[in-house]
């Protein structure tokens, strides 16, 4: 991509327009250097990989982990927010998503040779939903590195990012019905947060539903929330979802989920992501 560098007449007599033009250039130069430096990290595999555990509300015990991937510290990305909004821009969102699902499960498997107790926990992998889509990905490949990890399919949940618009409900049906006949799971995270339609969960059929941390924030303390947090079981219960609440970090919130019969629970007052498996640890317990 070739930059101009010059300015004509017309803009340079214009103070908006030449603020506007600088503006561009500007822009266009930090997206070049962002792209730069997004192809290093993919080449170099230049990233952090964290561990946040899930616990099993009614029993206490780590029921899961969620593998989180953060691109090493830059000025170019303030936040792994920023960053992987900007991946999504670019035509390198396939070839990073693979490098993520990989990283997720090798570190993973390396983490809980590790740990003392020889438990095969479940591990949720964040997942673009245009992925599964793509031809471009063969499961195969997620089914042989698997094989020499000696992971079983049914231990990996995909989970879909709501924010992702499903556009062809019927198409990504037929595809989610493809990996779970491999024995892989699903489910669809930031539900709650406005984004959810009552058709995500009825055309996905999730095996597992993570309300957002909007919903539940200080839940305790909000009718309105309660109501919808009961509306979201009572459906779980008719078609055999799990719930998963995000973002506990509060003794109050956790003993409200608890009380309403929410399956698992995840967040800063349960266990912090980590770079080692870390169980999780109730919030109620000394």
């Amino acid at each position: 991509m070739k930059l101009s560098t010059t300015i004509d007449a017309k803009t340079w007599n214009s103070p908006s327009l030449f603020i506007k033009s600088l503006l561009l250039k500007n822009k266009a130069i930090l997206h070049v250097t962002r792209l730069f430096s997004l192809n290093l990290i993919i080449a170099k595999q230049e990233m952090t990989t964290l561990f946040q555990p899930i616990m099993d509300v009614q029993s206490n015990e780590t029921f899961a982990f969620e593998a989180l991937n953060r691109p090493f510290q830059t000025n170019l990305f303030k936040n792994p927010d920023i960053f992987y909004e900007f991946v999504g821009t670019t035509n390198r969102v396939f070839l990073f998503e693979c490098l993520c699902r990989n990283l997720s499960l090798i570190r993973y498997d390396a983490r809980r040779q590790q740990m003392a107790s020889n438990k095969n926990f479940t591990l949720f992998i964040n997942i673009h939903p245009n992925i599964l889509l793509d031809k471009n990905y063969h499961s195969g490949e997620t089914l042989a590195l698997l094989k020499s990890l000696n992971i079983e399919p049914e231990q990996v949940v995909f989970e879909l990012t709501e924010r992702s618009a499903v556009i062809d409900f019927e198409e990504f049906s037929r595809v989610l019905s493809h990996y779970r006949a491999q024995g892989f799971r699903i489910a669809v995270d930031d539900v709650g947060s406005g984004y959810n339609s009552l058709k995500t969960l009825i055309y996905l059929k999730p095996e597992f539903i993570k309300l957002d941390r909007s919903l539940i924030q200080n839940i305790n303390d909000h009718p309105a929330q309660q109501q919808l947090l009961t509306v979201i079981l009572n459906y779980a219960i008719q078609s055999g979802t799990k719930v998963i609440a995000e973002g506990i970090e509060t003794n109050e919130e956790y003993e409200f989920i608890q009380s309403a019969g929410v399956h698992y629970a995840q967040g800063y007052a349960i266990g912090r992501p980590a770079e080692k498996l870390a169980h999780a640890k109730s919030p109620l317990m000394p």
